[in-house]
Order: C-alpha cells, then structure tokens, then sequence
C-alpha cells in the first residue's frame, strides 16, 4: 500500500493539493487535507462542478455538514460509485479515503498538470459554451420559420409541400431620404394589414415574399444599370435624376392631354372641360416640379432649354383671368376641395366599418359553405348507394339469386378453408406439446446447473477472499523484506522465498484439493437428494396403494410423510446452520475491519461534533 500511497500523493502534488513533507501515507491525511485534494481533483476534472466547492472546512459544524454532503453530491455527480457521505470526510477511514482518491486519479485527465495551470473560471467556460454553440449553430443553414420542419417530420411527406402560389404585398416603406406623411403613418398605423393577414393561403406568405424580394432586388439592378450608364454622365445627384425623369414623364403626360383636348375641341365632345382640368392640375404639379435648390450653370440651362423645347410644341390659347377673379375662384374650389375631402374622410370610415362587417360576415358565410359542402358530401355517397340499390330493383329477383349463389360460394370457401386449416392445425399442435416438453425439460436441466453456478460462485467468492488476504500477506512481507537491513546475505533472503513459495503452492494444492473435495461433496448431496426423492417417491407410491385397504399401512404411510418432513427440516437446517456460520465470519471478518478504521476514536469526534452542535443550537436560539 506504501506504493500506491506514493502515487497517489505524487499525483495529488501536481494537481495542486499542499500535501507536507512528513505525510507519506493516507493513513495520516486530515479531514482538511482530505477536503482539498477532493476539490483539487474535481476542478481539473469538472471546472463547472468544483469550481463553487471550498477547499478548507469551515469553523461551524452545521456548515462543516453541508460541505461534506456537497462533496459526496459532486463526486457521485462524476461517476464514483462506491457508498459516499459527509461522514466520509469528516470522520475518513482509510479504505473510503484511498478508494475514493484512485478514483479521482483515474479520472484526471491526461497532462492534467500543465491544464491545472490554466484558467478555469466561470469567464472561460462561458467563453467556451459560446464557441461551441457557435460553431453548431453556423454549422447549420438558415431557414425561415415557416420553412422549418420538425424534428421527427418527413422531409418528404405529401402534407408539408405546396404549390409556388404568390399575391401582391402591401409593405411600410418609402423613398431614400424622404419622411411619410401624417396620413401615410396613419394608414400604415391603423388600416394596413400585416402580411399574414394580406395573403388568403397561409403557405403563400414565404412565395409571397420571395416574390416582392426579387422584383424589388430586380428594380434596385434595373436602378444601378441605368444610374452607372446615364445617371452620371448627367452629373446630377440621384434625387435631382429621379425629379427630372419625372418632370419629363410629366411632360410627355401633358402633351398627350393636349393633343387629346384639341381633338375634343375639335369634334366638340363633351369631356374637353375635364382634359383641360387635368391638364391644368399637371400643369400645377410640372411647375413644382421644376423648382430644384441647387445645381451648376450647365444644369439650370440645360432645364432651361428643355422646358422651352416642351413648352414651344403647341401652347393652348387661354386669356389671362384677373387677381381677383383667380383668388375667388381659388377660394371656391378649396372649399369644395374641403367638403370633398371631408366627403371622402367620411366614406373611408363608413367603408372601413362596411369592409370589417363583411369581413365577419365573409368568414361566417365560408364556415357556412363548409359546412354544407360536408353534408352535400355526405347526401351525394347517400345518393349514390340509394341509386346503386335502384338500379338493382328492376331486376331484383335475378339479383337475388345471384347474391344467394355468392354467399353459398363463400360459404363452401369458408368450409373448405376450415378443412384445410385443420389438416394444418393438428401437426402443429402436436410440434407445440412436444416443443413445450423440450423447453420443461431444459428449464429444469437449466434450474440445477444455476444451482451449481451459485454454489460455485459463493466457493469463488471464499477463495477469492482468501487469495486477497495472501496476497496482502505477501505484500506486507515484501514490504518487511525491504525494510529489512541489506547487509544479510542474498542466500539467506533467497531460501526465505523459496520457502514462501513453497508454501504457497502448498496452500494452492490443500485449496485445489479443498474445491475438488467441495465439488465431490456436493455432486454426492446431489446424487443423494435425487435418489432420496426418488426412492420417496416410489415407496409413497407402493404404500399408497395398500393404505386404501389396510389400516396398519395406513399408519406407516403416515409415519413415512412425517419422517420425510423430519428429514426435510432437519437438512434445511442444517443448511441454515451453515449459513449462519458463514455470516458470523463475515461479521467477525467486518468488525475487524472496523477495529482497523478507527471507530473509537470517530466515535468520540462525532460526540464533540454533537455537543458543538448543540451547543451552536442554543446559541442561536437565545439569539432568536
């Protein structure tokens, strides 16, 4: 044990445990030292486990407690399977604490001295969790959520695939550089739909979006395409671009509605005044239009000339009205502007409450037609069996006979069926019984031979032990060997071995020849029970067919059963006995080990422990 307890202190060192000089032994470790080689080893083998463990017991017993239980939790936390309490560090016994230090040796991992150096805090291991979720989660491609299946779904199954059906979306966006109107934020606000809402097939919206994603990515191209090869060489800014290819649009709108309102004055129609309207409210807004903040002397003549080229085709003849005049006119047009605003406000809000009832009523009128095409489904199957059968009545006698001739067919079917399986029922009942009788018949070889097993075992486990006791006989006299003093001579050490030796293969022979008396012993047991139960049998047999006619036989049919049952008694107890005899071993083989734990002296610590404990207890309840 002197070796092992080398390895483990050398091991313990390098961990990190302050194990003294003078402590060669786990025989001399302290409750305290204990505590900190256990934390050393679980913090290199489980920072997340021992990194809240203390490394030193503290000065209250209660306290002292619960760092125990806490140590015994972590350790069976990481695989030790041996029995563990909070007795096991406050009171140690040498077995528990050298079993339960191997264990954590073993489980260190390999260069477990240069990784005891490193970090191992909280920080670390986040770090750590983080990179490896990470890197799991990049590992895997993205998919929008109604794309995802679930975990356990075909990737395949006809219920998760649909058709590429796309609508036409409504979404809040506007114009680089420009802010929406109070309205617009309005509508966007309180009327628009989310998008969801806007498609009428749920399994739309992702076809949906794809949809409004690549006409808008196809747009923005279209932009960068025209921008690259005509926006720059007009060296404006994109905005001035964009308002100068309106104005021109605007431009050739006009011109349209001019050539279509001379046409009308022309032929003298009635919709003139409306072209002559709207060219004037175009008129209006080419004006605003053309009011740009800022640009070169080559861009104001170039606007310049562009607007007297649109303007010279064909001016339309209009006489100038006076200022007063024009500001009543404008002064009545914005109050019909007014009402047919405030006309139009109050159409929205009778609209919006129309389209919310017919939205109910829409959704009410869809469960209604649902309804009624599962009970037209129903009736058309009804429908289609009534006519089926009416069809059958014309000719309802023939089909009769015929129905009749099926079922005698059936039923001759089903005769010779049972004909048949009968012919193959009976083998295979016979193939059953003589199958159930090989399988009783193994059982029961099967039943002795685990008896014999068991009883082999426990043989095994008898000189199993005995072989442990040599052999730590024989460590501890190689132990004494080497203490011995080396100047003896080597002949001398040499025929005390031999002398060993020769006393072990002695004590191999007389077990070898123990185990083969054992086995003789108990194949004899065996022979005998099974003849005793046999020739039991047979003179029960024998007697009990006199004992219905003679009442002497009667009576020693009567002694017979009673002296079977003595029998029986007397070997079970026999075999209690034995097994009395082997637990008594085992407890005198268990209070010496006990003797050598040092239960006295951690009994009285436990005493000192109550009665500091006791004594904590009423501290704190006179504090209470």
């Amino acid at each position: 044990m002197e070796e092992v307890d080398k390895i483990l202190i050398h091991a313990l060192k390098q961990v990190g445990t302050d194990v003294p000089e003078e402590v060669d032994s786990v025989k001399l470790f302290s409750s305290e030292l204990v505590v900190e080689a256990v934390v050393s080893c679980l913090r290199v083998i489980d920072p997340g486990l021992g990194q809240g463990l203390p490394t030193s017991l503290p000065p209250g017993m209660s306290a002292r407690f619960r760092v125990g239980m806490s140590l015994a939790q972590a350790c069976q936390d990481i695989g030790y399977k041996g029995e563990l309490g909070y007795q096991t560090f406050l009171y140690s016994s040498e077995p528990e604490i050298r079993s339960l230090l191997m264990f954590l040796v073993e489980k260190l991992p390999r260069g477990s001295a240069e990784s005891s150096d490193q970090s191992t805090g909280k920080s670390m291991l986040l770090h750590k969790g983080i990179a490896a979720a990470m890197k799991a989660e990049l590992a895997v491609p993205w998919l929008p959520l109604n794309c995802r299946l679930h975990r356990d779904a075909p990737t395949h199954a006809p219920d998760v695939l649909y058709h590429f059906h796309a609508q036409p979306l409504s979404l809040v966006h506007s114009p680089a550089g420009t802010q929406p109107c109070k309205e617009e934020r309005e509508y966007h606000r309180d009327l628009l739909p989310p998008v969801t809402c806007q498609i009428s097939h749920q399994p739309g919206v992702v076809s949906s979006l794809l949809e409004q994603h690549t006409a808008e990515c196809s747009a923005a191209q279209e932009w960068n395409h025209e921008w690259n090869n005509q926006g720059l060489l007009s060296r404006l800014t994109p905005h001035e671009y964009r308002l100068r290819k309106r104005c021109r649009l605007r431009q050739r709108i006009e011109e349209q509605l001019r050539s279509a309102a001379q046409s009308s004055s022309d032929t003298g129609s009635h919709s003139a005044s409306d072209l002559s309207d709207l060219l004037q409210t175009f008129k209006g807004h080419s004006s605003n239009a053309h009011m740009l903040t800022k640009g070169s002397h080559f861009n104001h003549t170039q606007k310049f000339t562009f607007t007297q080229e649109a303007a010279a085709p064909c001016p339309l003849p209009q006489s100038l009205p006076s200022e007063g005049n024009n500001q009543l006119h404008q002064q009545e047009e914005l109050s019909s502007l007014q009402q047919q605003l405030q006309q139009l406000c109050s159409d929205v809000d009778q609209l919006t409450t129309e389209l919310k009832h017919r939205s109910v009523t829409t959704a009410q009128v869809l469960n209604d037609i649902n309804k009624r095409d599962r009970e037209n489904e129903m009736k058309r199957d009804q429908i289609q069996v009534k006519k089926k059968t009416m069809d059958l009545l014309p000719h309802a006698e023939e089909n009769l006979h015929k129905i009749q001739a099926l079922v005698e067919t059936s039923a001759k079917r089903v005769l010779s069926l049972a004909a048949q399986w009968e012919k193959h029922r009976a083998p295979l009942i016979e193939e059953n019984r003589r199958l159930k009788e090989i399988c009783r018949i193994q059982d029961m070889e099967s039943s002795g031979k685990l008896s014999e097993i068991r009883s082999l075992h426990d043989k095994i486990t008898v000189c199993t032990e005995e072989a442990k006791k040599k052999e730590e006989t024989y460590k501890q006299l190689v132990s004494e060997l080497e203490s011995l003093p080396q100047d003896v001579s080597r002949s001398a050490y040499t025929q005390r071995i031999l002398e060993i030796v020769s006393n072990i293969k002695k004590q191999k022979e007389e077990i070898f020849k123990i185990l083969s008396d054992t086995k003789e012993l108990q194949k004899e047991i065996n022979n005998l029970t099974g003849k005793l139960d046999r020739t039991f049998a047979v003179t029960d047999e024998l007697i009990f067919k006199d004992a219905k006619r003679d009442e002497s036989v009667r009576k020693s049919y009567k002694h017979l059963a009673a002296l079977h049952e003595n029998c029986n008694q007397l070997i079970q107890t026999i075999e209690d006995t034995g097994s009395i005899l082997r637990e008594i071993r085992d407890l005198e083989e268990q209070i010496e080990s006990e003797n050598g734990n040092k239960t006295v002296a951690n009994l009285e610590r436990i005493l000192e422990d109550y009665k500091a404990i006791r004594q904590e207890n009423s501290v704190l309840a006179a504090k209470v």
